[in-house]
C-alpha cells in the first residue's frame, strides 16, 4: 500500500529546508550499529535492521519523507495511547481512572505487577495498562470491538490499516507474560470473564500494520486536536487528545520517560517494532522507523533522530513560548504592484510581463519552525518560476530558532538553484540573525524598506530586458517617451518650446505650493518627489528617471504644486511652459498624459487588489 499516492508526499530531492534537514539526519545516523532487533517475539527478529525511515506531517497535512517511509511494520506499543484513547471515548475519563492509574512506574513495561495501593495498573502505556484499556473497548462482541479499534487507528492515520497475521500468530503463541498479566487484572477485578477475548485483542491491535508515514500522520492528527489534516475527519474530541498527550509525555517511552521529556521535550510512544511517534501539538507530528533497539526498548536510531530535531529546532515544549499566527499576509509580484521609482510606459509593460519573476511574500509574525515551514513552502511552490524571492518582514515580531534554521537553509538552497532571495524591513536583531549566512550581494540581499527592495528587483527585470536609462548621459528630448508618442509636427513644435535646465544634486526642482505653469520633461539623472508630513518628516512619494514627467498636473489647470521635487544626482530636464505651447501640441501632450495616467490608475488598482487579499 503505496502511502500518500496522491503526491502530498515530498520526495527526497525536492528543494525544501525541513525535507534537506530529515536527507542528513538519515545520513547522519544510518551508519549507527547499536541496538538488537527484538526477538522475545519471534516473526520480529526477521526485521532488517538497516531499515530506517523518518516522516514529518504538518498540521496543514504536508508531509515530509526519507528513507523507508512506505516499509510496513507492525504497530506494537503505539498503539497504547490511542487504544487509551478509544476507552476515554467509550467509557470517559472517571470509569477509566477506576481501572487504569497514570503514573510512571518505574518497571518494565511487561512486569508482572500492579499497584499495591489501588490495585490498578500504574498507567496505560505498559502492557498491563494497555491489556486494561483493551478491555474497555465497546462493542457487541470481540470481533466487533477489535474491528472499532482498527478502525479508530485508522481514522488517525488517514488511511485503510490492515494486520500482519504472522506477527499476530507469533505474540499469541509466545505472549504467555501478557496472558499471566490479564489474570492478575482478572483476579482484582480489572477485567470481567472475557480474559482470553481481551489479550487475543491486544495481541491482535499490536499486529497492526502501519508505515512511517502513517506513524506522522498519526502525530498529526493528535497535534491537530483530533482533526486528521489530510482527511478533515474529526477522529476524537480535542480533550481527550490532551489525557493522550499527557500520559504519552510521561510514559511513553518506558524507563527512558524522564530523560526523553528533559532532553526532546515532546510527548511519545515507542513499539518494539523500531517505531517512534512524537507530537508537536499545535504544530507537527513525527514518525521514525528503525528496528535496532536500546536496553529499554525505544528505537536507537529513532531517539536519536528524534533528538536531533528538536535540538536543532527548538521543538521543545516547555522552551518561552512564541504564539504563532497567520504567517502569510499577502503574496504578490511585480507584475501588480510597484516601487515608488517612476517607470517610463516601456519599463511599465517589462514590467507587468516579466514582473512573475519576482515574488514578494508579506509576513507576520512572530515566526516560529511551524509557520516558517508553511511560508517557505510557498515559497518554494514559485521558485520554478520566480528568479527574486522577497520576505517582507516589516510586521514580523520575532524568529524563533527553527525558524532561522529554516530560513538559514532555504537560502542555502535558492543559491544553489540560481535563485536570489530578498529580506525587507528587518529589525536590527533579526539582521544580525538572518545576515549571518552568504555575503549580502551574492545570493541574499537586505534592504532597510520593502519599497527599496522591490525597486531593487524592479532594476534587475529592466536591466536584464535592456531597458534601463540609468546610464544614459542625456536622453534627446525627441526621444523622450512623451515627445516621441506624438506625430513629428507636435514634436517638433514641442522641441522647439522647450528650455534645457540643469540642476546640481540637493537643488530644489519644484516647490510644493508654488504656481505651477509648466511641465518638466527628464533627460538624464533621477529626481525624488516628496512632502513633509506634519510631524516634519520627510515621506517620499516617488523617484524618476530619465524619460519621466513631473509636474505634468499644470497642463491641466494653474493649482499650485502639490509636492516637491529634488534632484538625487546631477539632472538635466527641459521645462516647458504652458503659455508658449502650441495649442495643437498641448492637446496632443494632455492627450499622451491621459494613455499615462490611465495605465497607472489601472496597474493601482490591480495594486490594491493584490495587497488587500
Amino acid at each position: 500500500r503505496p502511502p500518500y499516492a496522491d503526491g502530498v508526499l515530498m520526495k527526497a530531492d525536492a528543494l525544501s529546508p525541513l525535507q534537506d534537514t530529515l536527507v542528513e539526519l538519515h545520513a547522519r545516523f544510518a551508519g549507527v550499529s547499536a541496538g538488537d532487533v527484538a526477538s522475545y517475539i519471534p516473526e520480529l527478529s526477521r526485521a532488517l535492521p538497516d531499515s530506517f525511515g523518518i516522516c514529518v506531517a504538518t498540521v496543514d497535512g504536508h508531509v515530509y519523507s526519507v528513507g523507508d517511509s512506505a516499509v510496513p511494520f507492525t504497530i506494537q506499543s503505539i498503539s497504547k495511547p490511542f487504544v487509551y484513547g478509544l476507552a476515554l471515548a467509550d467509557r470517559g475519563l472517571a470509569q477509566v481512572a477506576e481501572r487504569v492509574s497514570v503514573e510512571p512506574s518505574g518497571d518494565a513495561f511487561n512486569a508482572i505487577s500492579l499497584d499495591p495501593g489501588s490495585g490498578r495498573p500504574r498507567n496505560p502505556m505498559i502492557n498491563a495498562g494497555a491489556i486494561a484499556t483493551a478491555g474497555l473497548v465497546a462493542g457487541a462482541d470481540s470481533a466487533g470491538k477489535m474491528a472499532r479499534t482498527l478502525e479508530f487507528l485508522s481514522g488517525f492515520a488517514g488511511a485503510s490499516l490492515g494486520f500482519d497475521d504472522g506477527v499476530y500468530r507469533s505474540e499469541r503463541d509466545t505472549g504467555h507474560r501478557n496472558r499471566a498479566i490479564a489474570y492478575l487484572l482478572r483476579n482484582a477485578g480489572i477485567l470481567g470473564e472475557d480474559v482470553d477475548d481481551v489479550v487475543d485483542r491486544y495481541f491482535r491491535q499490536c499486529s497492526v500494520l502501519v508505515t512511517c508515514a502513517d506513524l506522522a500522520m498519526m502525530a498529526a492528527t493528535l497535534a491537530n486536536g483530533g482533526q486528521n489534516p489530510r482527511t478533515g475527519e474529526h477522529v476524537i474530541a480535542p480533550d481527550l487528545v490532551a489525557q493522550m498527550l499527557s500520559v504519552m509525555a510521561t510514559c511513553g517511552m518506558y524507563d527512558y520517560a524522564g530523560s526523553w521529556l528533559y532532553r526532546v521535550g515532546m510527548p511519545a510512544k515507542s513499539g518494539v517494532a523500531g517505531g517512534i511517534i512524537a507530537v508537536l501539538p499545535g504544530q507537527l507530528g513525527i514518525g521514525v522507523f528503525s528496528p535496532p533497539l536500546d536496553q529499554v526498548g525505544n528505537s536507537v536510531r529513532g531517539v536519536a533522530v528524534c533528538e536531533a530535531l528538536s535540538e536543532e529546532f527548538g521543538l521543545h515544549l516547555l522552551r518561552p513560548p512564541i504564539s504563532p499566527s497567520a504567517a502569510v499576509m499577502t503574496t504578490y509580484t511585480l507584475s501588480d504592484v510597484s516601487s515608488k521609482r517612476r517607470r517610463t510606459e516601456e519599463q511599465m509593460r517589462c514590467l507587468t510581463e516579466r514582473g512573475g519573476e519576482a515574488t514578494v511574500f508579506r509576513l507576520l509574525g512572530p515566526l516560529v519552525m511551524s509557520t516558517a515551514e508553511v511560508v517557505l513552502r510557498r515559497a518554494l511552490a514559485v521558485s520554478g518560476e520566480s528568479r527574486m524571492i522577497v520576505f517582507d518582514c516589516g510586521r514580523v515580531h520575532g524568529f524563533d530558532r527553527g525558524a532561522t534554521r529554516l530560513f538559514e537553509r532555504f537560502v542555502a538552497q535558492s543559491a544553489g538553484a540560481g535563485v536570489m532571495v530578498a529580506f525587507a524591513a528587518l529589525n536590527e536583531a533579526q539582521s544580525t540573525v538572518l545576515c549571518s549566512g552568504p555575503t549580502p550581494g551574492e545570493t541574499t540581499r537586505y534592504f532597510p524598506t520593502i519599497d527599496v527592495a522591490l525597486e531593487w528587483c524592479e532594476d534587475q527585470l529592466i536591466d536584464a530586458a535592456g531597458l534601463s536609462l540609468r546610464d544614459v548621459v542625456e536622453l534627446p528630448i525627441e526621444a523622450h517617451p512623451m515627445v516621441a508618442a506624438l506625430s513629428a509636427a507636435d514634436g517638433a513644435s514641442v522641441a522647439k518650446a522647450a528650455a534645457r535646465l540643469t540642476f546640481g544634486r540637493g537643488d530644489r526642482i519644484v516647490t510644493e505650493g508654488e504656481a505651477a505653469d509648466g511641465v518638466y520633461l527628464l533627460v538624464s539623472g533621477s529626481v525624488s518627489v516628496g512632502l513633509t508630513l506634519a510631524n516634519g518628516e520627510p515621506y517620499r512619494i516617488a523617484t524618476m528617471e530619465p524619460g519621466a514627467v513631473f509636474g505634468e498636473l499644470a497642463l491641466m489647470d494653474a493649482a499650485p504644486r502639490t509636492a516637491d521635487v529634488d534632484a538625487e544626482t546631477d539632472v538635466v530636464c527641459y521645462f516647458l511652459r504652458v503659455a508658449d505651447l502650441a495649442p495643437g501640441a498641448q492637446s496632443a501632450l494632455v492627450a499622451q498624459l491621459a494613455r499615462q495616467l490611465a495605465a497607472r490608475l489601472r496597474r493601482a488598482d490591480r495594486e490594491i487588489a493584490s495587497l488587500a487579499s
